[in-house]
């Protein structure tokens, strides 16, 4: 089943978007950092990987300035953002605070 980004993004449950790009070095640092958040969080939320050269228009509907921005949504909501390299126990404590 292929949802949309609203619909994903629409969830109960809390949805980590990592706005990234191919290039980007910060942003390859970040996929072992969110394998490694994945495994401690489980369910807790869900964790996608938007690249914001095959997909301008969701960069551009959510003013990404700079990868990585990961932004947190609950229920179609922005529930927190930042931009650049965040270690997974931060995430971690946001992603609790949301759930």
């Amino acid at each position: 089943m292929n949802e949309t980004f609203q619909q994903i993004t629409r969830s109960e449950t809390p949805v980590l978007v990592d706005f990234s790009a191919e290039w980007c070095g910060p942003c390859k640092m970040m996929k072992p950092i969110l394998d490694d958040l994945k495994k401690k969080i489980g369910n807790k939320a869900r964790i996608i990987k938007i690249d914001v050269d095959r997909n301008p228009s969701a960069a551009s509907a959510y003013n990404i300035q700079g990868v990585p921005t990961l932004i947190l949504f609950k229920k179609g909501e922005i529930k927190w953002r930042q931009s650049g390299v965040i270690q997974a126990n931060q995430l971690e404590e946001i992603i609790n605070q949301h759930t």
